[in-house]
């Protein structure tokens, strides 16, 4: 997809490709630093992913050499600290602590740098795919400030307590393959290919039934957020609905029929 220059604030790009939609973190000069713009730009474009019905899988990456150097704090801290990292109802939060998290999958594609709320980003995601050359620290601790985008939360759930404080209380960096040992990562590619395999994912999920996967994610999320016994609550319940679909019938009949399933998110 080509793109003009970056903008010096830089920009979110977006494409559409059958049923994914494909988010690009662009401004290469500044190493994908964030800026405002750019982190309400994100915004913007998640929210376009979770209210477009035709979407069913989206897939963050970078452009350049680097996925991100983390926030641009020239631009961001004077917001930051009047209180303004919160997003108002109905507009989501790339990073869902802030504010409303995506019900729909999404696919980070990771490369070069990936420091502070690019980590955080890659935890607020379903399947992070980096490349060998990404290199990744969680550095607020050497600032004075601490992981605000949700690392503190999920980088123990995802790599267990010793792991996320081995990396949360020294900001010391590690590379792609300690990422996949401790669990942040489930995939490690060749430099150059880690948005193709991202895209790859994205287009096998999107083949399947929208309603059964939006469904899965919640029940997952909810065993997280709420616990066995909320998430087991709702198994039946919602079984029960997704067989009345048309999809649960075209998935019936395809399986008869030995045929691929053509699935309408109805």
């Amino acid at each position: 997809m080509k793109q003009n220059s970056a903008p010096d604030e830089g920009r979110i790009t977006r494409q559409v490709k059958d049923h994914l939609f494909i988010i690009g973190i662009d401004r290469p000069a500044k190493r994908n630093a964030f800026s405002w713009e750019m982190i309400n730009d994100l915004s913007s474009a998640y929210t376009e992913y979770q209210n477009d019905e035709n979407l069913r899988c989206a897939v963050l990456f970078a452009h350049g050499d680097h996925f991100t150097a983390g926030l641009d704090l020239a631009s961001v801290a004077p917001q930051i600290a009047q209180g303004q990292l919160r997003f108002p109802e109905g507009i989501i939060d790339p990073w869902g602590v802030h504010g409303e998290a995506l019900s729909k999958p999404l696919i980070c594609a990771v490369q070069g740098w990936c420091l502070t709320l690019g980590i955080e980003l890659m935890l607020a995601a379903d399947i992070v795919i980096a490349a060998a050359d990404s290199r990744f620290a969680q550095i607020e601790v050497q600032r004075g400030i601490f992981p605000f985008g949700g690392a503190t939360i999920r980088m123990v759930a995802s790599a267990g307590w010793g792991n996320a404080m081995r990396y949360l209380l020294t900001g010391d960096e590690f590379g792609a393959q300690e990422a996949l040992r401790i669990g942040l990562i489930q995939e490690v590619v060749s430099p150059g290919d880690q948005l193709t395999r991202a895209v790859e994912i994205a287009e096998r999920i999107s083949a399947q039934a929208p309603l059964a996967v939006q469904a899965t994610l919640a029940s997952a999320r909810n065993a997280v957020l709420e616990g066995f016994h909320s998430a087991s609550a709702g198994l039946l319940p919602t079984i029960l609905d997704l067989m009345k679909t048309e999809d649960a019938q075209e998935g019936l009949m395809s399986f008869l029929e030995r045929r691929k399933a053509q699935f309408k998110g109805r």
